[in-house]
């Protein structure tokens, strides 16, 4: 019995039926990603950006089912996992499915004795969507000029290969078996991240920005005279539906990271990582609401909205502490992080549609590092934590979207990039009532970049 009296096939029934629910709210976050996208680029990329993001969900998906899994959570050693594939229900699960009436208390005692409080497939379904939100973070960052088989080759690799051994080094316990990884066994003081500023958004978020450096700006976006092109949303109530269902879907991304829900302990303590992750997200809005006017010129809507996902991710590091009004402080800084990376990105010209890397790599990292404010992180373990990620996830994708580059070619060719990737490549228009009124600075600029590809053909 545990400290709520129930015995322990109750609680690996509680626990399942939690990790179910709260996965099935972590994937409907792939819903507020496609709308928050769509909404950002221009209507002639809004079909396809439909189609990166339920590719990526289904490649993210198949490619941790085949390997991603065991490189992440099976005899994990110091750096990875096993190599070896597809994930099974347990012996003892499959025992207990393929037991008769007579044969099911003993089959179900030796599941529930086998596992570690929870079903083996709730568990992957969890880590599944996890892998899936960090996908959909490139995804709106390269929107508008990257192709879309290279896309879907880069989420293969980033989801399969690259997100596991980050995982690993720290989430790695050993799920069947192992030791911790590196990270998550650190001398002293271990790396914390209980649901993955760094692990799950700043790996997206080196990813992301590795592929915008690769691919490079759209064209027109940064002028010769110094000028950056303003791009606002095409559908702003699109994008702030997509942030309030991201908003939504996070209470089970930090919820379930309690990896249980059969004590009273674990109900408290997912209570207050519920209520940290909302007090933060607000906290974020208002601070960029308030810093937005001196740092960009004006009241921006797109990054107010990144203010609330800067929020929720500087929380999601280390959200279970019982001091309430740490929430606040760790998501307003977030807020203003996301704003001023926004400008910083403009000032470097590096080009990301949706503010995506200052939403997910810049919060991400602060977010980790404030773990030491509230949830007794050790600063020097945190700082490693988020080097060695970063130089990892950073050159892994920089190296893979080079190799995408030179082989299969990462980016549209001007023509596509004028007409929208919509009509080029689907042959189909999202909004085809509309009529799309040409912009003479950007007919000048993609002329000027067509003739450019045509010289080096």
């Amino acid at each position: 019995m545990n400290e709520m009296g129930i015995g322990p096939e109750a609680s690996f029934v509680l626990n399942t039926f939690a990790f179910l629910i709260w996965a099935a709210l972590v994937m409907w976050m792939c819903a507020g990603f496609t709308m928050l996208e769509a909404g950002s680029v221009r209507t002639k990329n809004a079909s396809v950006i439909c189609l990166k993001n339920i590719g990526l969900y289904s490649i993210a998906g198949l490619a941790f089912y085949l390997i991603g899994f065991n490189l992440m959570y099976v005899d994990v050693g110091q750096l990875v996992g096993s190599f070896e594939f597809f994930v099974r229900s347990t012996p003892e699960e499959v025992a207990l499915l393929e037991s008769d009436d007579a044969q099911r208390a003993a089959a179900t005692a030796a599941a529930v004795a086998g596992s570690d409080g929870y079903s083996s497939m709730s568990n992957w379904f969890f880590q599944m969507v996890f892998v899936a939100t960090a996908a959909s973070i490139v995804s709106g960052a390269l929107a508008e000029r990257v192709k879309l088989w290279t896309f879907f080759a880069f989420t293969a690799i980033l989801t399969a290969i690259i997100y596991p051994i980050v995982g690993a080094w720290t989430w790695g316990l050993g799920w069947l078996g192992g030791d911790d990884g590196w990270l998550a066994g650190l001398t002293g003081a271990a790396f914390k991240d209980f649901a993955g500023s760094t692990i799950v958004h700043s790996t997206g978020g080196w990813a992301a920005l590795a592929g915008a450096m690769v691919v490079g700006p759209r064209i027109g976006k940064f002028r010769a005279d110094g000028e950056v092109k303003a791009t606002p949303p095409s559908n702003v109530p699109a994008v702030t539906l997509g942030v309030f269902i991201l908003w939504l879907g996070w209470f089970g991304f930090n919820g379930g990271s309690q990896l249980a829900l059969a004590s009273s302990l674990d109900a408290v303590a997912m209570s207050n990582v519920l209520v940290n992750t909302n007090l933060a997200a607000a906290a974020g809005v208002i601070a960029a609401i308030s810093v937005s006017r001196t740092i960009l010129g004006r009241v921006d809507l797109l990054a107010v909205l990144n203010g609330a996902i800067a929020g929720l991710v500087s929380i999601t590091a280390g959200p279970d502490f019982v001091d309430h009004y740490w929430a606040i402080l760790i998501g307003a800084v977030g807020g203003v992080v996301v704003v001023a990376g926004i400008k910083f990105l403009e000032i470097v010209r590096v080009d990301d549609v949706v503010g995506a890397v200052p939403a997910h790599l810049f919060a991400g990292v602060w977010g980790t590092l404030a773990v030491c404010i509230a949830s007794g992180g050790n600063l020097v373990s945190q700082l490693i934590g988020v080097v060695a990620v970063g130089a990892f996830a950073f050159g892994a994708s920089w190296l893979a979207w080079t190799a995408l580059g030179k082989t299969i070619g990462a980016r549209v060719s001007a023509r596509v990039e004028e007409l929208g990737q919509d009509t080029s490549e689907l042959g189909l228009e999202a909004y085809p009532e509309f009529v799309v009124m040409p912009d003479q600075d950007d007919d000048a600029e993609f002329a000027a970049a067509r003739a450019k590809e045509e010289s080096a053909e």
